[in-house]
């Protein structure tokens, strides 16, 4: 299957108008098996309840069944089971668990979707791509600002984006490339399988579900057409000034130059999204100035420039030790609280259940990870921040494990230097403009 990948994306590097066909072949025996050893071992099961240590144990006759079924076109992706995450405004994420069988099939179909669309995408798409992450936008971002003459940025969140998706469209997008009938006919019964919530289904006409393999490149299709090749061209043919978007999945910031063009992308993105099936969240939608020019003119008029939030951070017009104007980011307020949160409810619930030593290298862990995400250029106090909060939670759950108190301050910090935890370090330098 990988060496069938690898033609399909070279005929998609050279031949961006040509249109695939006897895809659906690709998800045979052999293909179906290397997409069943990249899923994660241990994710959670779907309304099935088919781990993949079960499934596994009869494998080869699993699989064959499976190819068989999708012969016959008798296979049928089973309903989702929906859960719930909670989100740092204190409202709740769907997530939509596929069943295992369904998530192999997915895997085969997102790895084909990949190799054609990915010639396609735009350069300055960075959400689920291979070889570009979160960081990558977050530097993009900041060598846009840096280097040109941005002024105004439009801060724009769509509105339950995932779930409002319009299967039609989305067909459409797909069939751009795609002449496989099959292939596309699969994809539709999975936009179309349902959702299993508390034992009651419920059939899904649009959207797409979170959680499934499949989403995010079915996502990142759709606002390609939707978005992206509307935006490119703006940029090229209809804009006077400077117009730069960086957008990771379905989370996006459009810089501009001039105020009256931001105004104008804006009213216009409303349409283009519009007929698309999607709508912008008035709430979270605004034109922010932003920049060397906005800086000055919010301190004629004695106020500070804007900020807006993208990936986790907030974003502000900072200075050099030189006095001149950089981007500043640090961790966005809420993620900084949601994440303090979790911290302080795991080592509540932690401190009794094993010994110190027994979940210390779990802390380290956790901590390890906030810093590799967080980390970032201008954003070291952040992380200490965090940090030091998080020794604070350390020390008041090491001392209600018992009525007797275990630790003072003069011990605790001992025992740190005993068994130290990973502290604050920048992993991602964005700056590398200019000597900062």
């Amino acid at each position: 299957m990988e060496t069938k990948l690898r033609l399909i994306m070279e005929i998609a590097v050279k031949d961006r108008k040509h249109k695939f066909n006897n895809l659906i072949h690709m998800l045979n025996e052999t293909g179906l098996k290397e997409c069943f050893y990249l899923l994660k071992k241990d994710k959670a099961a779907g309304i099935d309840g088919v781990t993949f240590q079960e499934y596994e144990q009869n494998l080869a006759a699993n699989i064959t069944d499976l190819v068989a079924r999708m012969k016959r076109f008798s296979y049928r992706p089973q309903a989702v089971r929906r859960v719930y995450i909670p989100k740092p405004n204190g409202k709740q994420r769907p997530l939509g668990i596929p069943a295992l069988e369904d998530k192999i099939v997915q895997m085969g179909i997102a790895r084909i979707l990949t190799a054609i669309y990915e010639a396609d995408f735009v350069d300055f798409s960075y959400g689920f791509r291979p070889g570009k992450n979160c960081h990558q936008a977050l530097d993009r971002l900041d060598k846009i600002i840096m280097q040109h003459p941005i002024n105004h940025v439009i801060d724009a969140d769509i509105k339950g984006f995932f779930d409002n998706v319009d299967h039609r469209w989305l067909r459409r997008c797909l069939e751009e490339r795609i002449s496989d009938q099959t292939l596309i006919r699969y994809i539709v019964r999975f936009l179309k399988a349902g959702v299993m919530e508390q034992g009651k289904w419920s059939e899904t006409e649009q959207g797409t579900p979170q959680g499934g393999i499949i989403s995010p490149i079915l996502a990142n299709i759709y606002l390609h057409y939707a978005l992206d090749l509307w935006l490119r061209q703006i940029s090229k043919r209809q804009s006077r000034g400077m117009v730069v978007m960086v957008r990771y999945a379905d989370d996006f910031i459009i810089c501009v130059q001039y105020q009256d063009e931001a105004e104008w992308i804006l009213t216009e993105l409303k349409k283009r999204l519009a007929k698309f099936g999607l709508e912008l969240a008035a709430d979270k939608t605004k034109i922010i100035g932003f920049g060397r020019c906005a800086v000055e003119n919010a301190r004629k008029h004695g106020q500070r420039a804007g900020t807006f939030n993208f990936l986790g951070f907030t974003h502000y017009c900072d200075k050099t030790r030189k006095g001149k104007f950089k981007v500043g980011r640090t961790t966005d307020r809420k993620k900084r609280n949601a994440k303090l949160k979790a911290m302080n409810e795991w080592l509540r619930a932690s401190r009794n259940i094993a010994e110190v030593k027994e979940w210390w290298s779990i802390l380290g862990a956790k901590l390890r990870g906030h810093f590799q995400y967080y980390g970032v250029s201008g954003n070291f106090r952040g992380i200490k921040r965090f940090y030091c909060q998080t020794i604070k939670m350390i020390f008041k759950w090491l001392n209600r494990r018992s009525q007797k108190r275990s630790y003072n301050w003069e011990r605790f910090a001992k025992y740190l230097l005993r068994y130290p935890l990973p502290k604050p370090k920048i992993y991602h330098n964005f700056y590398t403009l200019y000597g900062y």
